[in-house]
């Protein structure tokens, strides 16, 4: 019965935090990072809808942000697409964002979760397409 449903696995899809380059930030925005969604399927992402929100405590004070929803028509192979910017002070919580989208006749969807304290300059990588460093959830 259950079991019975097949459940494609979403694969080649990254979701990343990367730090605004220097000469891009303001006084005021030192802190701030943008989060990327980078298609590295062979096909298109289709009716793309990403729910984003973080939650946990800072300080030992629960802490909600609110769930923000964005939608992009489509995100191309071999693309990516700026989703939100994070302030790192949000670091300490953990930051979920939940990717749905159509491939072909199928609706695929996949959750994405930062751990508190994942996000941090030490676990920089190179992202892929972007060619930035940043921290990423494949």
């Amino acid at each position: 019965m259950k079991q019975d449903i097949l459940v494609p696995e979403v694969q080649d899809v990254i979701v990343a935090v990367v730090p605004r380059p220097v000469e891009a930030t303001s006084a005021g925005e030192a802190d701030l990072w943008d989060i990327y969604v980078i298609n590295q399927r062979e096909d298109s992402m289709d009716n793309v809808l990403i729910t984003s929100q973080g939650y946990g405590s800072i300080d030992g004070r629960d802490k909600t942000t609110t769930v923000l929803r964005h939608f992009h028509q489509t995100v191309g192979a071999g693309e990516a697409v700026k989703v939100e910017p994070i302030e790192a002070e949000l670091f300490g919580l953990k930051n979920e964002y939940w990717i749905s989208f159509n491939s072909g006749n199928q609706m695929l969807d996949k959750k994405f979760v930062f751990k508190p304290g994942t996000i941090s300059s030490e676990s920089l990588e190179t992202v892929p397409v972007l060619e930035r460093p940043g921290v990423m959830i494949r």
